[in-house]
């Protein structure tokens, strides 16, 4: 028994060793390890239950419309990753008025923006003709508007709301932020299950049950935070200050280009299968995508404090620390990539089984699907780093680019080679050049050879 204790209690001495961020991030770490896979777990339980729900073409309406629905996502103008490198330095820095400053001027812009683009959304969708846009049966033109104007409105309201999500995780406490998602995720899925046996197949019911209690979590959360741990921070209208937040404005912006270039990039794809194949074939891609995210998921586990960790670490120059971690989330991709080969091999096993013979999937999609997230791994780390220490400059003009490669090469790869669903993943490859070269290059460059200039802006 003695042995026992002193083996737990060595193990637990090692969460508290080493510098206090390091220490954060390793029980943020554990703790996300948990979260995150009870959320991994929930995501492959949910879509076969929808697609037994809808069927496979209407899940793919479902994933569609979703896509469409999240290119208005930028209209966060980047707002919400400025204040995350913002609300890091103000809290290193102990200056709780700027903090609130920062928390009180992105909620009112975010409300105000959000609140306007609802409103033309309203006005606009009995005007859009829904089954001629996603080549569906006209008989479904009600029921897909109906669906849109739901995602629209869970979009528009979680993107205020998602706010308190990029508190916790600039305080790196991303654990906190995984776990409110979580709770929403446990309660979505207990109302599928619910639907499943009580209804009929119903894309309306289906968005019901996806969106509303994501966002009812999410208030409680905001409510429950700002009432207790981040009270000094808590958003009030004598805080707002646009004309003084211009820093944050200036970081948002740029955050705001690089983010439309992700948004063009993993959002239309869904658009460009839906017209070039139908929508059965995006839920084919998207089994694959969410196969193989297990690994980006797993990975953003422990990456996830490490934006924040080193924007406090590069603010105090500890230089080292960074080197030391970057060689950590190195090794650990390594290990990813075993992982991802044994997934790999047994997918065909994984899907019969996962989605009970409900959607064929290409073995080769597989593949490309696996060298997409192992790459995506790798870049996803250095442009972590720079993020957090907000040298964006050269990620913003590779942004202006990567949106133009990533369609075109689609484009060309669907109707001139003919290469199908794979062509996606492809495109992704070839369009995040900065993620895979310029970024690490960027990293050697600041880190090893101490450069300053535009690499560091």
């Amino acid at each position: 028994m003695n042995r026992i204790a002193a083996f737990i209690q060595s193990k637990v001495s090692l969460l508290t060793k080493g510098k206090s961020r390091t220490v954060k991030a390793k029980k943020n770490i554990l703790g996300s390890i948990l979260i995150k896979g009870g959320s991994i777990l929930i995501s492959l339980v949910v879509v076969p239950l929808t697609i037994d729900y809808v069927n496979p073409t209407r899940y793919g309406i479902w994933l569609t419309i979703s896509s469409i629905v999240g290119w208005f996502s930028f209209f966060n103008v980047g707002l919400t990753h400025g204040l995350r490198n913002k609300f890091a330095e103000s809290v290193s820095k102990g200056d709780t008025e700027s903090g609130r400053m920062y928390v009180s001027t992105t909620y009112f812009i975010l409300a105000l923006i959000f609140f306007s683009v609802w409103l033309i959304f309203i006005f606009v969708n009995p005007f859009l003709n829904w089954a001629q846009i996603l080549k569906v049966s006209e008989d479904m033109r009600r029921e897909v508007s109906t669906l849109a104007v739901i995602v629209f409105t869970y979009f528009c309201l979680q993107f205020v709301l998602k706010v308190i999500n990029t508190l916790l995780t600039a305080d790196q406490q991303p654990a906190k932020a995984s776990l409110i998602d979580l709770l929403g995720q446990m309660i979505s899925l207990a109302i599928i299950a619910i639907l499943v046996i009580t209804t009929e197949g119903s894309l309306v019911n289906l968005g019901l049950a996806l969106c509303l209690a994501p966002i009812v979590v999410l208030i409680l959360a905001n409510v429950y935070l700002f009432k207790g741990k981040y009270r000094l921070y808590s958003p009030r209208i004598s805080a707002i200050n646009v004309s003084e937040s211009k820093g944050l404005f200036n970081l948002g912006f740029i955050f705001f280009i690089i983010s439309i270039a992700s948004l063009i990039q993993y959002q239309s794809a869904n658009i460009i299968i839906a017209r070039s194949f139908g929508t059965y074939e995006v839920t084919s891609y998207n089994i694959v995508y969410k196969y193989f995210n297990i690994l980006g998921m797993a990975f953003g586990i422990f990456l996830s404090p490490f934006w924040s960790a080193s924007t406090d670490a590069y603010l105090s120059n500890d230089i080292q620390w960074i080197r030391n971690a970057i060689k950590k989330y190195l090794f650990l991709i390594v290990l990813l990539v075993f992982g991802g080969i044994g997934m790999l091999v047994f997918s065909p096993q994984v899907y019969d089984f996962w989605l009970k013979g409900q959607v064929e999937i290409d073995f080769i999609l597989s593949v490309w699907g696996f060298i997409f997230f192992i790459s995506f791994m790798f870049g996803n780390l250095f442009v972590n780093f720079l993020n957090g220490i907000s040298a964006l400059r050269i990620q913003f003009w590779c942004s202006l680019i990567s949106p133009f490669v990533y369609v075109a090469v689609a484009i060309l790869l669907i109707r001139y080679f003919e290469m199908g669903l794979k062509s996606l993943f492809i495109a992704s490859l070839v369009a995040n050049f900065n993620g895979i070269l310029v970024a690490p290059i960027q990293y050697y460059l600041i880190i090893y050879k101490n450069r300053k200039g535009i690499w560091v802006k």
